[in-house]
């Protein structure tokens, strides 16, 4: 134990669960945890929606509101949440000198502009004076500006005043694990002291699904656990709106500030094997064992796409392993992308700092009724990249 412990001192959550910690925790602990699903709005394809929220409760401007597209307006608001629980928000001070880490996604794209650009282009040769004509006449420069990546952090920095240093990184699961490992490092290593991270993802969009359906991924069929899509028509991926943000802090800074942490991070790790040797299941085993977990029954928090390789692959190295009992949270959430991993950093700390565990959430997740003062929680890509990160009692 030192001053330089990584903890987590806050945790805001929203998903087709719930907003915030308690509903999450509510819905995920129900002897029978369901999904929220929606399997008419982009049928064939099952979506896990957004649920019911006042942006006002976070975002008081509503000037700050119109300008934002929702995956803006929901890490913004989920942000908010994080520093609430940290007892953060509304300290000058403190936000201030804080850090943040976001890891996000391009914005959402105007659908009626890209019709229009299709639509001439059937009749049309001069592809290039077409698109430059729309982009020129169509597309309003607001919207352009709110598909960078970074103008989350941005507008985080506008509504909640957390101004210290800011990073974005991009690409699916690989940022949110990108995000978590960076934070921890920065904190253990007296870079930072305090510091706020996360993602946030709107699936209710048809570009979004567009673009996955195009590469393959997207689940045809309809709704299955996380772990029995294999086999089904489609590539496995059922997408969720969402978001997860955490506080992370020293030790010492907690301590100063009289906070109780959910949890210590207390190691990372992260990966990018190939997938196409054969020996993906024994990558992610790697990757688990690198975490030099205590050798006991342990809890584990998998953030599984439901994508056929690589979840098989993980599902293939977890049932190996006679010690770990797994949840698979997509099942409930949907898959968040950026938002992934933080999430499942999230539900860990949340079992720790509660002294229980999450009941099975799908059929063939063994029961667990072991002590939380050590949860693991993982990410495997569902194109690729994958990550893992060993949680203790603090």
């Amino acid at each position: 134990m030192t001053a330089h412990d990584v903890v987590i001192t806050g945790i805001g959550l929203v998903s087709s669960l719930g907003v915030g910690v308690d509903a999450h925790w509510s819905a995920l602990t129900a002897t029978e945890p369901k999904p929220v699903i929606d399997s008419t709005r982009y049928a064939p394809y099952t979506v896990h929606p957004l649920p019911e929220i006042d942006w006002n409760q976070q975002i008081a401007k509503r000037g700050d509101q119109r300008q934002m597209e929702t995956w803006q307006r929901l890490g913004t608001y989920t942000a908010g949440l994080a520093l609430d629980d940290a007892g953060i928000k509304g300290d000058e001070a403190l936000c201030a000198s804080m850090d943040m880490i976001i890891a996000a996604g391009g914005g959402e794209r105007d659908e009626n502009v890209d019709s229009l650009i299709l639509a001439a282009s059937e009749t049309r040769s001069d592809t290039g004076v077409l698109l430059n004509e729309k982009l020129t006449t169509e597309l309003r420069p607001t919207l352009f500006l709110a598909q960078l990546s970074n103008l989350l952090a941005g507008n985080i920095s506008i509504v909640h005043k957390v101004i210290g240093s800011s990073r974005t990184f991009m690409g699916e699961e690989g940022a949110g694990v990108s995000a978590v490992e960076t934070a921890a490092a920065r904190i253990r290593s007296g870079q930072s002291t305090h510091l706020l991270l996360g993602g946030a993802f709107q699936t209710e969009h048809h570009d979004m699904l567009l673009g996955q359906e195009l590469g393959g991924y997207l689940h045809r069929a309809p709704w299955q656990p996380v772990w029995n899509r294999q086999g089904a028509e489609g590539g496995g991926l059922i997408t969720g709106s969402g978001a997860a943000f955490l506080v992370l802090e020293s030790r010492g800074h907690a301590e100063k500030r009289g906070r109780t942490p959910y949890a210590v991070v207390s190691k990372v790790a992260s990966g990018n094997a190939r997938r196409n040797k054969g020996d993906y299941a024994e990558a992610v085993t790697r990757l688990i064992g690198s975490l030099d977990r205590p050798a006991k029954e342990s809890l584990l928090i998998s953030a599984a796409s439901g994508t056929h390789l690589p979840t098989a692959a993980e599902k293939v190295a977890l049932d190996a392993d006679a010690t770990l009992a797994y949840r698979g949270l997509t099942s409930l959430t949907g898959h968040l992308k950026e938002a992934q991993f933080p999430f499942a950093v999230a539900l860990a700390a949340m079992a720790i700092k509660n002294h229980a565990p999450y009941p099975a959430f799908a059929s063939g997740e063994k029961a667990y009724s072991g002590q939380t003062d050590s949860v693991l929680a993982t990410a495997v890509g569902y194109h690729r990249f994958e990550g893992a990160a060993l949680l203790t009692a603090a």
